[in-house]
């Protein structure tokens, strides 16, 4: 999955504010066990869109996925 600018800002804005649940654009929402796992998503988020969306390293996410 490609991640996208506002991916990265609704995490962002997520972590800033101390939240573990992100609701993205394209509708996901996604409860994250532990802060360390979002600043390392968010880490990765960058890398791929300074990449062009192309990951260096394979990636492991770890989340919840809510749909209602």
């Amino acid at each position: 999955m490609a991640y996208t600018q506002s991916d990265l800002d609704a995490l962002s804005k997520a972590i800033t504010a101390g939240i573990k649940s992100v609701t993205y654009a394209d509708g996901r929402r996604v409860e994250y066990q532990t802060l360390a796992d979002m600043r390392a998503l968010r880490a990765d988020m960058k890398e791929e869109i300074a990449a062009g969306g192309r990951l260096s390293q394979p990636r492991t996410t770890v989340g919840r996925v809510i749909r209602r």
